[in-house]
């Protein structure tokens, strides 16, 4: 993700009327005939052109208005979902929320008679919905939609939140022809303003408005003018392993850093961390929380009697809240009703269980601190300037000699030190009671590990039976030990896995190391499997690559402006050793393969050897980083591509003569 960052000591808000937009309804016949965008002949629509304009309007309150126009080209029915606006709109607590007003709209289509047509958006159908505690929308549907229409809408939306400046928001899931926003911001306010994506602008200018705000005690600022365009911008297409979209799509956002009234007085919005930090230490639902004590004075001393040593301590802990506590589901950083109530009921939020994990760590004497981080879902946070509202979701970080563990305690399934995948997103911020704040790195501490072992006879009946044995480790171990659990015993979860797979029957089973954390999830199951219905034929195809297969590639772009963000490292092997009955042979078999990625990215590989009527097969598949960046994503795509070709070949039996 590129970020580039300005410091804009300007501002805005005014008496003028800015005429950058383009007329509305000046649709041309050669648009309405256009039959697919020349740039993405794949795109179900595009848009034409979209124009915002955003100032801080003069008064009292100085609300920021914003003014937006789209004009978009549907090619055929999978673009109808265009026509569906939704607006979110903010509101707080204290009864300020923002609004939506002059809303128009139309859609353009020929007719049967080759004329042009108007359909306007009824605005009785305007649809004004409370949403949740923070949020409205505002949505309506354009009418008469067709393949090939073109629809237009403008709004305007006035908002009492300066502290957060319009963003604007380049990059869609359609590609645009161009689209222009103008910024006008008052000297009187400085934000911080980032540019994410890797799309660059078409033009940036700046130009300065002279007494265009007036805050009012007969005071006149001057405005800088900002204009940023696009044009030819790409759509954003979603793939699997990445991170919140919003991370990579071409977006100007804004963070108002500090401001001066009319009086001349300026007033800092965006702190410094050392200020962030105090006010965190004192705060009634994050400080105050941790420094709590005898949450536990009955259970600590039990669970930490007669051990010195401090990382079983520490792991005694970790399991006793994992048992005691359950989470309701509820992120954040702060307590929501205060840590005692949460012990009291047993329940609590991300924050409520783990703060309280960092109080009870430290009353053992060992050295706790929380780290603040933000989700995968939610997004990367800012590291340019401390926005406290980036942060969804609080850990304890222990240090114990010269190692140091993550710890989330609201899941019962992860080992101690193991972070979950939503949480290996960029950095944290680990706060601490006694020194400065500061960041560190949000990095998978375990692989994602697979061990398959299989000991195969394939009978003259056709039938294949045997013993396949499964070891899971680290992340992998995890997953399964999650999916196992949410059956109500092994014998169900067995149940279902053997409905699961029509050709197979499960005749045995054991399970080890479910309820063990710290060590390898160990399956073993022994099969009987339909493969073929006799072998009589004169010759008949085994594929070996039947466990953990891959299908299909999940990489398909032609190239990809992102990283591919696995979260953690992975390692997979196999090992097949199967008996196949005296009278065949083996008259074709697949290759020997050994891929590699550059600088020692990952590699696969597979062999077949032959030794009278049995045949071992042996797979490894490693992916050694968690993050590939988008340079890299050729050789990765590559890679599965030759995976799946090479995993779609069979090993030929035939009859001896």
């Amino acid at each position: 993700m590129k970020k580039i960052f300005f410091c804009l000591a300007l501002s805005l808000s005014f008496i003028q009327v800015y005429p950058a937009n383009f007329p509305y309804g000046a649709v041309s016949i050669a648009d309405l005939e256009m039959k697919s965008y020349s740039k993405d002949t794949s795109a179900n629509a595009v848009v034409l052109q979209e124009f915002g304009n955003t100032h801080i309007s003069s008064g009292d309150e100085t609300p920021l208005i914003f003014e937006y126009h789209v004009r978009i080209k549907i090619f055929n029915a999978k673009g109808f979902n265009q026509g569906n606006i939704v607006i979110p709109l903010n509101k707080s607590k204290d009864n300020r929320y923002e609004e939506v007003s002059d809303i128009k709209g139309s859609t353009f289509f020929i007719d049967h008679d080759g004329m042009m047509r108007e359909t306007k958006l009824d605005l009785k159908k305007v649809i004004r919905e409370d949403m949740d505690k923070r949020h409205n929308l505002v949505k309506f549907a354009m009418p008469d939609l067709t393949n090939g229409c073109i629809i237009e809408y403008v709004y305007t939306l006035s908002s009492p939140f300066i502290f957060n400046f319009r963003n604007w928001y380049f990059q869609d899931d359609i590609p645009k022809v161009y689209s222009e926003y103008i910024a006008h911001i008052p000297a009187l306010y400085n934000y911080n303003t980032v540019l994410v994506g890797a799309t660059k602008l078409t033009k940036n200018t700046a130009e300065l408005e002279r007494e265009c705000f007036n805050p009012g005690g007969g005071i006149k600022a001057d405005c800088s003018k900002i204009t940023y365009t696009m044009a030819d911008i790409p759509a954003f297409v979603e793939e699997d392993y990445m991170t919140a979209a919003s991370n990579f799509k071409s977006t100007i956002k804004y963070e108002l850093s500090d401001y001066m009234d009319y009086r001349g007085v300026k007033h800092q919005i965006t702190k410094e961390w050392k200020d962030v930090d105090y006010d965190l230490k004192k705060d009634p639902y994050f400080g105050s929380q941790m420094r709590k004590k005898d949450l536990f004075k009955t259970q600590l001393p039990a669970l930490i009697a007669g051990q010195p040593d401090a990382l079983i301590q520490a792991k005694k802990i970790y399991s006793f809240f994992q048992k005691y506590f359950k989470w309701n589901g509820f992120n954040g950083i702060y307590s929501v009703d205060g840590l005692k109530k949460a012990v009291e009921t047993h329940s609590g939020s991300i924050a409520d269980i783990n703060l309280a994990l960092i109080s009870v760590l430290n009353e053992a004497g060992l050295n706790a601190d929380a780290v603040l981080l933000s989700t995968r879902s939610n997004g990367l946070v800012n590291n340019l300037f401390p926005i406290l509202s980036d942060f969804n979701y609080v850990v304890a970080r222990v240090n114990i000699a010269d190692k140091t563990y993550m710890l989330d305690a609201t899941n019962p399934f992860l080992p101690f030190g193991l972070l979950p995948i939503k949480c290996i997103n960029g950095q944290g911020r680990v706060i601490s009671m006694s020194k400065p704040s500061y960041w560190v790195d949000l990095v998978a501490s375990q692989k994602e590990s697979k061990i398959y072992n299989l000991a195969l006879e394939l009978l003259p009946d056709g039938k294949i039976k045997g013993k396949i044995i499964e070891i899971s480790l680290g992340y992998e171990a995890y997953n399964k030990r999650k999916a196992i659990k949410k059956f109500n015993s092994i014998e169900e979860y067995v149940e279902n896995l053997d409905e699961s797979m029509p050709k197979t029957k499960i005749i045995s089973n054991k399970i080890v190391g479910l309820d063990s954390l710290d060590v390898p999830l160990s399956e073993s199951y022994e099969v009987e499997i339909n493969a073929f219905d006799n072998l009589n034929k004169g010759q008949f195809a085994f594929n070996p690559f039947f466990m953990d297969r891959t299908k299909e590639n999940p990489f398909k772009l032609r190239e990809r402006n992102y990283p591919v963000d696995l979260g953690a490292p992975s390692d997979t092997r196999i090992s097949l050793v199967c008996t196949f009955p005296d009278g065949f042979e083996v008259t074709s078999k697949p290759e020997p393969v050994a891929l590699a990625l550059p600088d020692k990215g990952g590699r696969f590989t597979s062999e077949i050897s032959i030794d009278g009527s049995q045949f071992l097969f042996q797979q490894m598949t490693l992916l050694n980083k968690s993050i590939y960046q988008p340079e890299e994503y050729p050789y990765l795509k590559e890679l599965f591509n030759k995976m799946v070709q090479v995993q779609k070949t069979d090993i030929i039996f035939k009859k001896k003569q």
